[in-house]
């Protein structure tokens, strides 16, 4: 449950799980987001941070030369605590995910 929580620390990284609920693989580029945690360039914790800790997880299968996203082959194991989150989202704090 630590691992778990420990990926779910960072919005950016929310976000990412969050946005891969479809199934469907994404480019890089489509998680950079405004608003992150860090004051850093948000491309660059992208690469370094974020993406490196999903993909060591085994929640995303990340192709650095292609640079696409897609669920990985443990994402299954965090999908309910997804739902769990997109269902009660009334009830939390308004920078969620």
């Amino acid at each position: 449950m630590d691992k778990v929580l420990d990926m779910f620390a960072k919005r950016q990284r929310r976000l990412i799980l969050f946005t891969l609920q479809d199934g469907a693989t994404k480019h890089e580029s489509d998680f950079v987001f405004r608003g992150t945690d860090s004051t850093d360039d948000p491309h660059l914790q992208l690469i370094h941070t974020h993406l490196p800790k999903l993909a060591e997880a085994g929640y995303i299968e990340w192709h650095r030369e292609t640079g696409e996203v897609s669920k990985g082959p443990r994402y299954d194991e965090i999908e309910p605590l997804l739902d769990l989150i997109d269902n009660h989202a009334d009830e939390l704090p308004s920078n969620w995910p």
